[in-house]
């Protein structure tokens, strides 16, 4: 096991065990920091006031609906993939688990400084300040679930699909900045997907590809040999399908 000391900073879910299950036997996670999620009442305000009502209570209405049905129906799909990439789900053990109300809290920070890790590993927190990134001088490294900077923010697997655009359906594991997914990149792979596969699939091979590049990025940083890439693609943000969106894409395009 390497000697060098990382801290996972995280939000709960399925991503965060397995992405801390495919790393602690290989590298010394000294601890866990999980963020609490974002109230409702926060999240649809800046939601609202980012997307318009309307879009929103279109992507509420798909959660509640498609996107829940889906996760359902692809269980054993999901069960499939982790078994392909010899993943495991098993629960963050609660001994290293260290809860904070947000990843940019002056609890965090505290806990940054303490701690002194060589290394940061971010998966699914809120956009983290500068304040933060400075909080200790090393690396913060993260896993996009899409190609950027052309799928940045959320589902870039689904919406390169609806783009016909399968050269750019892929993974990013990039350093981490100010920024909505606009770090530095380290690696992208892309993923392949099967009949089988839809919404709810995607991200999880995006994960399961990206996990072997994460390996080889934390590898490349400690042993001095990090080489940061670039492409010419075209910037731009993306939000969770409304559920018109969704009917429509799948309806008319047959985009799952």
């Amino acid at each position: 096991m390497s000697k060098h000391r990382l801290i996972l900073l995280a939000r709960k879910g399925l991503s965060t065990s397995v992405l801390y299950n495919s790393l602690k036997d290989e590298f010394d996670i000294e601890a866990i920091i999980l963020e609490s999620p974002v109230s409702m009442k926060e999240f649809l305000r800046k939601r609202i006031k980012t997307l318009g009502i309307w879009k929103v209570v279109g992507q509420i209405l798909f959660q509640l609906s498609v996107a829940k049905f889906l996760n359902l129906a692809s269980s054993k799909r999901k069960k499939e993939i982790l078994e392909k990439y010899g993943l495991q789900d098993t629960p963050l053990p609660a001994e290293k688990v260290i809860g904070v109300p947000s990843v940019n809290s002056g609890e965090c920070i505290s806990l940054l400084q303490k701690i002194k890790p060589e290394m940061v590993i971010v998966n699914g927190t809120r956009i983290i300040s500068k304040e933060v990134l400075k909080a200790v001088p090393v690396k913060f490294v993260n896993i996009h679930a899409g190609i950027t900077p052309k799928y940045r923010n959320v589902h870039g697997g689904y919406w390169a699909i609806v783009n016909n655009d399968m050269e750019n359906c892929g993974v990013t594991v990039h350093l981490v900045d100010e920024g909505i997914d606009t770090g530095k990149i380290i690696y992208q792979q892309k993923i392949t997907i099967t009949p089988k596969d839809n919404f709810s699939t995607y991200p999880l091979l995006q994960l399961a590809e990206g996990i072997i590049y994460m390996k080889k990025a934390v590898k490349d940083i400690f042993n001095n040999s990090l080489t940061l890439k670039q492409n010419n693609l075209e910037s731009k943000l993306w939000y969770h399908p409304t559920l018109w969106q969704y009917i429509y894409y799948r309806l008319v395009h047959n985009k799952k």
